[in-house]
């Protein structure tokens, strides 16, 4: 398999001022393979430790004195640990976290060794630290689920990941190939983004092998729930990763999750899976301007789950019912749809950047509005619905079009890729003209770069 972030690892290698990279992201994304496919690629050896197999690695840190420390690693490990030429990976560090404060000390005397430690829990971690995190010393790696483009390369269709890298929106799209593309969307959406599952496809060909690996992936995370920390109700816990699945798309309400439930153990195990990094709570933005993030309203949420083969999983849905729907964005009231549009838009930014994604709503009595997604394009503040249907149906987009003056709107759907200059229609509002971009959703990942050909276009 192949993962986009080995060329994020790769800039990171030939910097000069390269610091110790933590890459973060839930368990099973995939993170020690990745580092093992660097290594390989880049360097003579890799010294390895898993702290969570071996905690008594830890002891081996003890000393502020780097030099030290990689004396003793020869010695117990029978390695060689040579600067420039070798990867140090510290992997599962949350569960040594004595040893992050001494990451600091790795980039001010042994700069040129390159060190890339990994953990999933880590939030718990640093949320409850009593060390001095080495701020300005060390560099971070988000990871999520295998994307659709890395799906379609695992499964040897390159020649379509070339295709819609390179896909201009005046470009033709023959309706064969757009089938074709429908159909793996599907697949995708069944089998998910967990490289445990995608290999298991790629291997077989046999969806329920995916599956087998999906349910194994949602137990090791039910598993995980007591290590979330003692004064967590594991049973609350439970009820509400439960929950989730079937609250894609909906605003966030205690009382849908469990109504016998106070809301503050609730909102406790909500932060935690969000901790976790099994679920992310979309948050509400006035969507006034970017970033989006200094106008959120964190009471108005709506969840994510990591994956949507793993929504598919717990959901119970089955690959013909994906197969047999007449629209993906129809299936199970667009969660579906919803999903795989937001895990991708969730890590569509920077890699070294914490990942987020808003929304926005307006709740008035006689006409609420809702959109999706918004998504930052430069300046510009980007709303994104997923709909099926016709341009006059999409009210939501109109609405935020005229409140805020969008100059373009993107609508995700299952048709060919089209674009149309659009004036909004909203009473006791100036009509506002944006263009409205309607892509499948197979190309979401080429957004923004789709975006940034029309702004030069």
């Amino acid at each position: 398999m192949k993962r986009d972030l080995l060329g994020d690892l790769d800039d990171w290698f030939g910097r000069d001022n390269r610091k110790p990279l933590i890459i973060r992201g839930a368990r099973q994304v995939g993170k020690t393979w990745l580092v093992r496919a660097f290594a390989e690629k880049r360097f003579e050896n890799m010294v390895e430790i898993n702290f969570d197999l071996n905690p008594e690695k830890a002891d081996l840190f003890a000393s502020r004195d780097v030099e030290q420390i990689l004396r003793l690693l020869e010695v117990d490990l029978d390695a060689d640990i040579l600067p420039g030429r070798t990867l140090l990976f510290l992997d599962e560090i949350q569960s040594a976290p004595e040893v992050i404060p001494l990451l600091r000390y790795f980039f001010e005397k042994i700069p040129r060794l390159h060190v890339v430690a990994a953990g999933s829990l880590l939030e718990f971690v640093l949320s409850k630290h009593t060390f001095s995190m080495p701020v300005g010393r060390i560099e971070y790696l988000f990871m999520g689920p295998m994307s659709f483009s890395e799906f379609l390369a695992a499964n040897g269709r390159e020649k379509l990941c070339r295709f819609l890298a390179g896909y201009c929106l005046d470009d033709p799209l023959p309706q064969s190939i757009h089938a074709t593309f429908l159909g793996l969307l599907t697949e995708y959406c069944t089998v998910g983004g967990m490289p445990a599952a995608v290999q298991a496809y790629s291997q077989s060909g046999d969806v329920r092998l995916a599956a087998r690996e999906q349910s194994s992936i949602l137990q090791t995370y039910r598993d995980d729930f007591l290590k979330y920390g003692d004064r967590i109700d594991a049973r609350l816990l439970g009820t509400v990763f439960g929950a989730i699945p079937r609250l894609i798309g909906q605003k966030l309400k205690y009382v849908n999750i469990d109504r016998n439930a106070r809301a503050k153990p609730l909102a406790d195990c909500i932060d935690m899976l969000e901790m976790a990094r099994v679920i992310y709570c979309v948050t509400h933005s006035a969507g006034n301007g970017v970033p989006l993030g200094a106008e959120k309203n964190t009471k108005d949420r709506k969840p994510l789950f990591l994956d949507v083969g793993l929504l598919c999983c717990a959901l119970g849905l089955k690959a013909t019912e994906l197969h047999l729907a007449e629209d993906l964005v129809l299936v199970n009231s667009g969660a579906v749809a919803e999903q795989f549009a937001g895990q991708h838009l969730l890590y569509a930014g920077e890699s070294y950047a914490e990942p987020e994604l808003c929304y926005w709503n307006r709740e008035q009595r006689s006409s609420s509005s809702e959109v999706d997604y918004l998504f930052a394009h430069g300046s510009q503040v980007v709303p994104v619905e997923i709909k099926a249907g016709k341009v006059g149906s999409l009210k939501s987009l109109h609405v935020f079009a005229a409140e805020k003056g969008s100059a373009r709107a993107v609508r995700l759907n299952t048709d060919i890729p089209s674009r149309c200059m659009v004036s909004s229609s909203v009473a006791s509002k100036p009509s506002q003209p944006f263009e409205l971009i309607s892509l499948p959703l197979y190309l979401i990942g080429e957004t923004n770069r789709l975006l940034t050909q029309q702004d030069s276009a």
